[in-house]
């Protein structure tokens, strides 16, 4: 009975995000003349509503194979992940490959070195060139690409991150069908990997035969067991579904995984990442958080609130508040219609007994508080504390056992 609800639920979801795509979004079809693949293929192409509004703005790209299945359940997540501040809007291109089974030649490979045939060859650099080339030349992009296959053609993503220059920066593997020799040659690359981050997510399922399993299994172990820190690992193994509810369960998943850097500090992150650093080390990580965010994902957000806040108790409670000023300098320069950045420095100077500089902070911070806001006469027992120091009448409150 739960294992119905389950799939209830997430077809439920499924349908409901893939309706609103369908009808509310940018979504449009291009023909495009593929000279590596004498032909015309068949894209379907997803264009964030904001890309019109800010041409400032930049966009990660995700390439989605077998679109047919995968594109409309993607585009729904990552609309969702968007809207829900989770990740960045992307610009998402699916390759039709289901009209004539065109994701057999799309993604053959031979048997004999579990490298890519003529075909997959052709195939590859359809996407390595010609469509890289051409979404480089009319859209803005971020640096960031991901791309997504399921079964055959999650084998097939693989021949871009085994290569000299890895083509993307995420890989989101559903239910691959490895090559014979393909876990070997990622283990072999995964262990050079020396230069920017590479996420790789990897699912798998008690739906698939026993000799899927196996190696998807084996190719979790060989990559669960690297050190590399630059290369981002999610393994996740589905018991009560199908492999087609799989994937709408493993593309939110990834979605997270890979993203996660671009959502708001999360308890584990803080406790992971950021719980031990000193004053000025948090303050770090959080602006080098945000730099990468802009750099990788186009999205030049002003770091969150609730991320200042996330670090607060860092700088309150090491080395007696004497990062205080630094952190309300850096909130004032992102908020300056906030009182928080001139409460924190006005603190500092009080604390250092520098009453004149402190009061002139606070004030300017009760200033910005609108008229009735229920927040203005605690914010004001600051002014008062400081001029009863000033004055010599202040009496330090005791507390009472």
């Amino acid at each position: 009975m739960k294992i119905i609800t389950l799939q209830k639920i997430t077809l439920a979801l499924i349908v409901s995000l893939v309706t609103n795509t369908l009808f509310s979004q940018n979504i449009k079809l291009k023909k495009f003349n593929s000279e590596e693949l004498k032909t015309e293929r068949l894209l379907k192409i997803y264009i964030p509503p904001s890309y019109q509004v800010d041409s400032t703005k930049n966009y990660p790209l995700t390439i989605v194979l077998d679109a047919e299945y995968l594109f409309d359940v993607y585009v729904g997540n990552a609309i969702l992940f968007a809207k829900k501040d989770k990740a960045p809007e992307q610009i998402i291109v699916g390759i039709n490959q289901n009209q004539y089974n065109e994701r057999y030649q799309d993604c053959s490979y031979s048997k004999q070195n579990s490298l890519p045939t003529e075909e997959g060859e052709a195939f590859y650099r359809f996407i390595r060139g010609e469509l890289f080339n051409y979404f480089e030349e009319n859209y803005r992009l971020s640096p960031f690409k991901t791309i997504v296959g399921n079964t055959l053609t999650a084998n097939f993503v693989n021949y871009f991150l085994i290569e000299d220059f890895p083509g993307f920066n995420a890989y989101i593997n559903i239910n691959p069908y490895y090559a014979l020799d393909m876990p070997l040659m990622l283990e072999q690359k995964v262990v050079t990997l020396n230069d920017e981050n590479i996420y790789y997510y990897l699912s798998n399922g008690k739906y698939n035969s026993e000799k899927r399993q196996k190696t998807i299994k084996a190719t979790n172990l060989l990559l669960g067991k690297i050190e590399n820190p630059v290369f981002k690992y999610k393994y996740e193994y589905f018991k009560n579904t199908t492999k087609t509810a799989s994937i709408g369960q493993a593309i939110p998943s990834a979605l997270a995984f890979i993203f996660e850097m671009y959502s708001a500090i999360s308890k584990e992150e803080f406790e992971k990442n950021i719980k031990h650093l000193s004053p000025p080390d948090a303050i770090a990580y959080l602006e080098n958080k945000y730099v990468e965010i802009e750099y990788l994902f186009g999205s030049n957000l002003k770091i969150r609130e609730r991320d200042i806040f996330a670090i607060e108790s860092i700088i309150l409670d090491k080395e007696n508040g004497d990062y205080l000023k630094n952190f309300g300098e850096m909130i004032n320069k992102l908020y300056s219609e906030s009182p928080i950045g001139d409460y924190y420095i006005g603190r500092y100077y009080e604390t250092g007994g520098k009453l004149k500089k402190a009061l002139k902070y606070y004030k300017n911070g009760y200033m910005k508080l609108a008229e009735g806001d229920p927040n203005a006469d605690d914010y004001y027992e600051n002014i008062e504390r400081v001029l009863q120091k000033r004055d010599g009448t202040y009496i330090e409150p005791t507390t009472e056992n």
